[in-house]
């Protein structure tokens, strides 16, 4: 019967442990000076070697000859636990037996002395599981066990177990083995079982099994059937990953805006069998590693996962911001999460491909935080105009152009008529009202647009509101106030008055609107005698009797 690497290959003393010289060196010491605890707290993620270190001081601790703290493997003792057949040390599972009876029943039986061996051991796993009356039952014995028990928990998620048992146990604490010594270890694995696996595929399993042995074995054990050499190519084909140099060009399109072009390349890619959340995956890790590049360029080569060549992590670099990277990284990561519950996962990763190529189609902060740090960049680097800040009448802003004295500055600026053959004639002085007829023609035209504009008629036929007054070619439309300004001064109706008075006047006429009373009203008020005003006022008390 076929047996699987992982079990194949596990460890069988502590000099075999890959990547855990500050745990085992100390379990040796222990072993060999019999200065062993009664209670161990092993923790790390999967695949590191807990329970293989469990099981090997278990039959350390009744080795009947140890060499330099390490079980012989031997010895009726080591033989009879390897195999099964000494029933003093047991593996349990915490997860199919967290109930307060079996704990009960364990507490009860762990009272006898062992039958075959020394120590009667109880390797616990995934000890997390049990519930809270199943760890109050193992406190006790946990806290005064007989002088012939040994507890070896391991977990995963350590801040499950309660306080009140990690205080009774000497805790461990197993790191990821790093990628160098997993690949190390897959060579030598793969030579003993004859399998040509090239440097460059164990270095990609090791990547890939994300600091855990177990995981890298498994993944060999799947692509140890190809044929010929095992390299990195056959080793994607196999797992349905994208690859360093497709993720690296989809990357490129997403860099470059081309969403047509990133759509093209998951399109092949999915209908060549890869996967859409590992493709995903590969780049949140590529966009991570360019993240690391630009914030910590000096000391963060150590964290980068090596997902893509350097040639090509410089290449990417150049075109994307930091802010850039954390919108592309947040809505990966976004997305990655929510395919376990998607409908259909290649429309939710072509829609997040969609808003990686432009960023306005993704309305996070940080997606808006991008677009502000684009903005800024391009107004440092000049490539960005920016209008001048407006002032109030009359400042000067420096480098700012000199309005024409002409021109002011809240006059509607529009181009001249075809017939002009220059630029817009100036203003002249305004004429005296006895020569200039246009005090005649704005009634006229005033009732000529009642038709055309009747919710602007009452402003227009109102002669406190708007007047009309023609001087040196342009005819002024003199309003009250900014409101009835922006009432009047609308496109298609100046350009209509301005056909009026030019047909009117028989000559060309631009149409101009300002704040103000016109120069005729102004001069006749000029004239007018303040006495006739107060002899007016006066007359309103002729007719008032006084009553004694």
């Amino acid at each position: 019967m076929y047996q699987a690497l992982y079990r194949k290959y596990r460890p069988r003393t502590f000099d075999d442990v890959v990547g855990q010289a500050h745990i085992t060196e100390t379990l040796k010491r222990q072993a060999a000076a019999g200065r062993l605890s009664h209670a161990y707290l092993f923790t790390g993620t999967r695949g590191t070697g807990k329970t293989s270190c469990a099981k090997i001081l278990a039959r350390a601790v009744n080795c009947e000859h140890p060499v330099d703290g390490n079980p012989c493997n031997q010895c009726p003792a080591c033989v009879g636990i390897e195999n099964g057949s000494i029933l003093d040390v047991l593996e349990l599972d915490a997860a199919s037996n967290n109930g307060v009876d079996q704990v009960r029943a364990l507490r009860d039986e762990a009272v006898y002395t062992p039958a075959a061996v020394r120590k009667r051991v109880y390797i616990v796993d995934e000890v997390h599981m049990l519930s809270t009356a199943a760890f109050n039952a193992l406190l006790k014995i946990l806290e005064e066990p007989p002088a012939h028990l040994m507890f070896i928990l391991a977990t995963t998620e350590l801040h499950k177990v309660p306080a009140t048992i990690k205080s009774r146990c000497q805790q461990f604490a197993f790191k990821r083995i790093l990628p160098g010594d997993i690949a190390a270890r897959l060579s030598l694995v793969a030579e003993r079982e004859g399998i040509r696996l090239t440097a460059e595929g164990a270095a990609l399993l090791a990547r890939l099994a994300d600091g855990g042995l177990r995981d890298a074995l498994s993944l060999l054990d799947q692509c140890m059937t190809l044929e010929g050499p095992v390299g990195e190519q056959e080793i994607l084909d196999a797992l349905g990953m994208a690859g360093s140099l497709e993720t690296a060009a989809l990357m490129e399109h997403i860099a470059a805006g081309r969403t047509a072009g990133a759509l093209e390349a998951l399109g092949r890619l999915y209908g060549a069998g890869k996967d859409v959340g590992t493709l995903l995956g590969e780049l949140a890790a590529l966009a991570r590693d360019l993240l690391i590049r630009k914030t910590a360029p000096q000391g963060g080569a150590a964290l980068l996962t090596g997902v893509c060549d350097e040639a090509a992590m410089r290449r990417l670099s150049e075109g994307l911001t930091a802010p850039r990277l954390v919108q592309m990284l947040s809505l990966l990561q976004r997305t990655a999460a929510e395919l376990s519950r998607s409908v259909n996962r290649r429309t939710d990763a072509e829609l997040c491909l969609i808003r990686l190529c432009d960023e306005r189609l993704d309305g996070s902060l940080t997606a808006i935080n991008a677009r502000l740090a684009r903005l800024e960049e391009l107004a440092a680097g000049g490539g960005l105009s920016v209008s001048p800040p407006r002032t109030e009448r009359g400042a000067e802003t420096p480098g700012a152009p000199a309005p024409q004295p002409d021109r002011p500055p809240w006059e509607e600026e529009r181009p001249p008529l075809p017939e002009e053959p220059g630029p817009a004639v100036p203003e002249a002085p305004v004429p005296p009202a006895s020569q200039a007829p246009a005090a005649d023609i704005w009634p006229g035209v005033a009732a000529g647009l009642r038709g055309k504009f009747p919710a602007v008629y009452p402003f227009l036929s109102n002669p406190a509101m708007v007047q009309g007054r023609l001087g040196g070619g342009v005819f002024t439309l003199w309003v009250d106030s900014e409101f009835t300004r922006g009432m009047v001064n609308k496109p298609d109706l100046t350009s209509a008055v301005e056909a009026a008075v030019s047909a009117a006047a028989g000559g060309p006429v631009r149409c101009a609107v300002k704040v103000g009373k016109a120069p005729a009203a102004q001069a006749a008020a000029s004239e007018r005698d303040n006495l006739d005003d107060l002899l007016a006022f006066g007359q309103q008390f002729d007719n008032i009797i006084i009553k004694e």
